[in-house]
């Protein structure tokens, strides 16, 4: 009945469960079913939804494969297993296959094997094999991981049967990989409706005169006289009256949301469900318990004396004698959550380490190699699990593979590290299909935490942009309404949206927005644009009072300066946005400038209307600047400013919003996010901040 329903042109019994949402074409969705074998036991089978975008769904499958067999406690692998349905074309011809199956024998990825079954029309759309691979078979690309491959001719029923038991008794046995390549044909043309002789008018000739599969296994059992043509007809005769009963009921089937959500998804929200907003501080004890872990190795591991001096230096910002740095707070937060029972994984290309050698997850002993993980050792044995993985050199895949485990349950922090932003545009697919608009395609919350490094330091274009201006188009709110005047609680603003956008300034604010990820009760993708040059800036330190019970994340920070004149006062309000915060602070103390005012941005998306609301209206005369590092065309600026006017149309007093409007400061359009040469690099820095603080009004564009 589901399935004849999704057929039914009454489109307002599916809008029971698209409210809110886009959905999607039929044969994208996904769905469950517990299904009973021949020998009496249950087998529960999923089926991931997935986008035209030919094989991106693979890493999604095998990452959510490996969540449940984490969950169900499955260490040797063989009570769930990955069955992947691939295309002769597409199996040859998308990278991420190679991607996915590089990842299958390594130890934070493994999921004991995947079967892969090739149904081999032997064409792609009108492409035939010779313009559509270089390799006699489609399956060649597997050879790269050793795995077997099982060529069968799919108008043979028993041999296919044979195949393919045989296939999954090596993966159960041996646990990798195997590939079936269902040797076959495409009876129609791509679509219900292509006429596929306009192309291949021999191959179609032929194709109309085979038998069917049915006629051929029909034939050979009534000749081998094991059924009768009566019987035949009879089993086919009961199949029919079960479609016709079940296509005369669809029109009664109602959708429920328990069709939507999975068991582990019970009592989360959907967005128009009020989720309470909970602070994210975390008791003294819990993060001294924590800290103690992080400082105290086993006098039998030999570190390296670099690393002797940084567990020095962390005991001194948990004593308080100076503040906590990013890479502290950060493994404060892991540890604090897996206290709570919340499994964390970080998974990316060099995340043991860190790129900038700031996070040192994993100790290695110098002599042995032997890898020591201090959160492993938090006293009392804390029931959350921390897993930090070095990834494959892979941005698609790995991904991938970690929006599949966010996906199957909420109760994990599950975060993928760019080895530098700018390379997550090798999985765009990822981000648009799956991240951005999954949820409203296919109710489906999604958890996953991106984190980017992003900042202009002089590295290069190719150093220097997360490409923050492609998710804030992403981001699915309108820039000329405000939530208040849609009769929407502020404190849903963030469920109704499709993605987080920040860019936290502070260690404080980075631990709270990652505990925030967990303590609420729906999911949403997060972006997070992560530091480079304030890893080590002593300025960019937090005390341990902001990590403590009663605290929590601020979408927006407000002037912190109490020698910066306030209200009427003020002559300019910048608001900004990340590294280049500590860079105007630093030049307006050296110029000895009182009269500017700088707010940081730390959400960005969803915009806080409410907390900007507030700021301008404490500053009623100020000229207000748009500061920031990325090129005009790039960066947050055509995000925020007409949200910033927006909020202006929005105030109550009109004399604070009557007439403002927002300047920007900051690079010139570019086609590349950054120069690479260092000294043109310094020259527009030193433009963009002299432009902030100039003494005369800057240009401003209506």
């Amino acid at each position: 009945e589901q399935i004849f329903h999704e057929f039914n042109p009454d489109e307002s019994r599916t809008r029971v469960y698209l409210a809110g949402g886009s959905g999607d074409v039929k044969y994208h969705l996904g769905t469950s079913s517990d299904r009973i074998l021949a020998n009496g036991k249950q087998m529960h089978l999923s089926l991931v939804a997935n986008p035209s975008h030919l094989e991106a769904v693979d890493p999604v499958v095998v990452g959510k494969t490996r969540a449940k067999q984490f969950f169900t406690y499955d260490v040797d692998r063989r009570r769930t297993m990955a069955l992947l349905l691939h295309g002769d074309a597409a199996f040859a011809g998308q990278g991420v296959v190679a991607e996915t199956l590089e990842l299958s024998d390594l130890h934070d990825y493994t999921i004991g094997g995947t079967v892969h079954v090739i149904i081999n029309n032997q064409i792609g759309f009108t492409t035939d094999p010779k313009h559509a691979r270089s390799s006699p078979y489609p399956t060649d690309v597997a050879k790269c991981v050793g795995i077997p491959i099982f060529h069968v001719n799919g108008d043979d029923v028993e041999a296919v049967v044979h195949v393919f038991r045989l296939a999954i008794e090596y993966r159960q046995r041996f646990r990798k990989d195997v590939v079936v390549d269902v040797f076959c044909y495409r009876r129609h043309g791509h679509n219900e409706l292509d006429e596929p002789s306009f192309t291949q008018p021999l191959m179609y000739k032929k194709i109309a005169a085979h038998p069917t599969i049915l006629q051929l296994y029909t034939h050979r059992l009534v000749n081998e006289q094991i059924v009768q043509p009566s019987e035949v007809q009879q089993m086919r005769d009961q199949h029919m009256r079960r479609y016709e009963i079940s296509f005369r009921n669809a029109p009664n089937w109602k959708p429920r949301d328990s069709d939507w959500l999975a068991s582990h998804w019970k009592g989360f929200k959907s967005e128009f469900q009020l989720s309470p907003i909970r602070q994210t501080g975390v008791d003294r004890d819990v993060l001294m318990r924590v800290g103690r872990a992080l400082c105290r190795i086993p006098e039998s591991l030999h570190i390296h004396p670099h690393l002797k001096r940084l567990l020095e230096h962390r005991k001194q910002m948990l004593e308080g004698e100076i503040g906590i740095d990013w890479a502290l707070a950060e493994q404060l937060a892991f540890g604090a959550l897996m206290c709570e029972g919340t499994h964390v994984r970080l998974s990316g290309q060099d995340s043991e380490r860190g790129t900038f050698s700031q996070r040192h997850a994993a100790l290695i002993d110098q002599d042995t190699e032997e890898r020591y993980v201090p959160l492993d050792h938090i006293e009392g044995d804390p029931p959350g699990q921390f897993r930090v993985c070095n990834s494959s050199l892979s941005e698609y895949a790995v991904l991938g593979f970690e929006v599949g485990y966010s996906l199957e349950s909420p109760r994990a922090l599950v975060m993928h590290e760019a080895q530098f932003g700018d390379f997550m545009n090798g999985a765009q697919v990822i981000i648009d299909e799956f991240i951005a608009s999954g949820e409203k395609k296919w109710r489906r919350q999604c958890g996953i935490t991106m984190l980017l490094p992003h900042s202009f330091g002089g590295q290069g274009p190719d150093h220097s942009s997360a490409r923050l201006e492609r998710f804030l188009q992403l981001a699915d709110d309108d820039p000329d309404e405000i939530p208040a005047e849609l009769g929407m609680d502020n404190r849903m603003q963030i469920q109704r949206a499709n993605l987080q956008v920040v860019n936290a300034t502070t260690p404080a604010n980075y631990f709270h927005v990652l505990r925030r990820q967990i303590h609420r009760d729906f999911r949403k993708p997060l972006i997070l644009l992560t530091p480079k040059e304030l890893l080590r800036l002593p300025e960019c330190r937090s005390p341990l009072a902001d990590f403590l019970t009663g605290t929590r994340f601020h979408r927006l920070i407000p002037e912190t300066d109490p020698e910066i004149a306030t209200g009427e006062k003020t002559r300019r309000l910048i608001f900004c946005q990340g590294k280049v915060y500590y860079e105007l602070v630093a030049e307006r103390k050296k110029r000895q400038i009182r009269d500017v005012s700088i707010v940081r941005l730390e959400q960005i998306s969803p915009f806080p209307y409410d907390r900007v609301a507030e700021t301008l209206s404490a500053y009623p005369k100020a000229e207000l600047v748009w500061c920031q590092e990325e090129p005009k065309n790039a960066g947050a600026w055509f995000y925020v400013q007409p949200r910033i006017r927006t909020t202006l149309r929005g105030l109550i007093d009109e004399a604070h919003g009557k007439h403002r409007v927002v300047a920007y400061a900051g690079r010139k359009p570019a086609a590349a996010p950054a120069t690479g040469i260092y000294t043109i690099h310094v020259a527009e820095q030193k433009e963009l901040i002299d432009q902030a603080l100039s003494d005369e009004p800057l240009p401003v564009t209506v």
